[in-house]
């Protein structure tokens, strides 16, 4: 494959809370999240970023510049369809697993080759009810 496949995770690393009072994640507990972008190609972190244990993962795509032709893998945490379209829009794809409760309608599902996965698109409500 000649483009360029990246994973997009976050890890919760805990913090003494009497040390880094700074670093208050809930009541008891302290923490900072590492948010990676990982080039599975070339097993290195593109885009690592340190934030506060309470930001959400989604967040993290408002600094993220696509790469028009690349492949993002997110997990459940980054669905946010209106931060993804952005990824959409630069030429790029994007890979998200479900959240469990997610609604949508299949558009096209094309027809492919014996043993090969077609892409699919989905339309998503604006508002899950």
């Amino acid at each position: 494959m000649s483009n360029t496949v990246y994973a997009f995770d976050s890890t919760t690393i805990d913090l003494c809370l009497t040390l880094l009072p700074w670093a208050r994640f809930r009541s008891t507990k302290a923490a900072v999240k590492l948010h990676s972008l990982l080039d599975l190609c070339g097993n290195n972190a593109t885009f690592p970023h340190i934030s506060d244990g309470k930001l959400h993962d989604a967040n993290i795509l408002d600094g993220l510049i696509p790469e028009a032709g690349a492949f993002y893998i997110v997990h459940r945490g980054y669905v946010d369809f209106e931060r993804l379209s952005r990824v959409d829009q630069a030429g790029a794809s994007f890979v998200a697993g479900a959240k469990w409760d997610m609604r949508f309608k299949r558009l096209v599902w094309p027809k492919t080759d014996r043993g090969t996965c077609g892409s699919r698109r989905f339309s998503v409500p604006r508002r899950m009810q």
